[in-house]
């Protein structure tokens, strides 16, 4: 896969705060990348000096092939969705979406083949009529993800986009998303602190106070920092005095044993070294939430 997105000693600087120090990271063609950090960790510094609402002090930065210099040129290849809704609440939503269409310069067959196919797949029928400001929040998200999209960009930059989504809504939004990818190779940049969406990456960039903290596949990044956790819940009582013995560090949480270990392996080779002991268990594999709370010392969602 070629790259996408380059990011080559990116830094942009307020005063003396470091919103984004130096960092380096390549996004290739038809991934879901996440980028993972805390509020004021750099991650939205960073996609706004990406598509020109910022300007960096030093570094360079490339979309697909084209130096952010001449991001006129490469503003049409790009659908974002920011945090902040950037939609007229007094027009319908019908007239939000082609307002957007034209600055792309889409036909109106265009507009409005994508349209149907966007309105049928984020059930936007009922809305379509309707002036923003009546909608919910939920309802706008999926207005503002239409929009980003409405003109079928090569890169769609997501900036916490579920925040605040239903299941349901989250579930059509990223089958959606997927669908795209397979079908138009379109690449994903995300940002988010639903670890259960981080998970599904390609590729994580964790950020943290402006530098790159870590970077990898989640499978890399979890048998890296995070660990397996063996839950017994009915154990003959020498299995404590095994975990003691041998130092494997355990909590007790009522009747159940949650044991540590550094990867499944090491979990399911003590499992069958002491079968005969225990009688009901699971293994639950390291998580997402576990990575950044090891690698950054803090908790994402607690931080949100």
């Amino acid at each position: 896969m070629e790259n996408i997105i380059e990011i080559v000693n990116l830094k942009k600087y307020f005063g003396n705060i470091k919103a984004v120090d130096d960092i380096s990271f390549t996004v290739k063609e038809g991934q879901l990348f996440a980028f993972l950090g805390l509020n004021g960790a750099g991650k939205s510094t960073t996609i706004n000096i990406l598509v020109g609402v910022q300007q960096k002090d030093s570094g360079e930065c490339f979309i697909n092939g084209k130096s952010i210099e001449n991001i006129a040129s490469i503003l049409p290849e790009i659908g974002i969705v920011f945090q902040n809704s950037l939609l007229d609440k007094k027009l319908t939503v019908y007239d939000n979406l082609k307002y957007r269409a034209m600055l792309y310069n889409l036909s109106k067959t265009d507009f409005e083949n994508n349209l149907k196919f966007f309105t049928e797949k984020l059930d936007l029928s009922d809305l379509l009529n309707k002036p923003l400001e009546k909608l919910s929040g939920g309802q706008k998200r999926k207005i503002d993800i239409a929009r980003a999209l409405i003109h079928k960009p090569k890169i769609l930059i997501l900036d916490e986009p579920t925040t605040g989504l239903d299941p349901k809504t989250r579930k059509s939004v990223w089958n959606l998303i997927n669908l795209l990818r397979k079908n138009e190779n379109l690449t994903v940049l995300l940002t988010t602190h639903y670890m259960e969406e981080a998970s599904l990456a390609d590729y994580i960039v964790i950020i943290d106070s402006g530098k790159i903290a870590t970077q990898g596949s989640p499978n890399k990044l979890k048998n890296e920092f995070a660990y397996d956790l063996l839950k017994v819940y009915k154990y003959d009582n020498k299995l404590l005095e095994i975990l003691e013995n041998k130092k494997i560090p355990y909590e007790k949480i009522k009747k159940t044993i949650e044991i540590k270990f550094k990867d499944t392996l090491s979990a399911k080779n003590f499992l069958i070294e002491n079968s005969d002991l225990i009688e009901d268990m699971e293994i639950l594999k390291g998580s997402m939430d576990d990575v950044f709370i090891n690698v950054t010392g803090k908790n994402l969602k607690e931080n949100i």
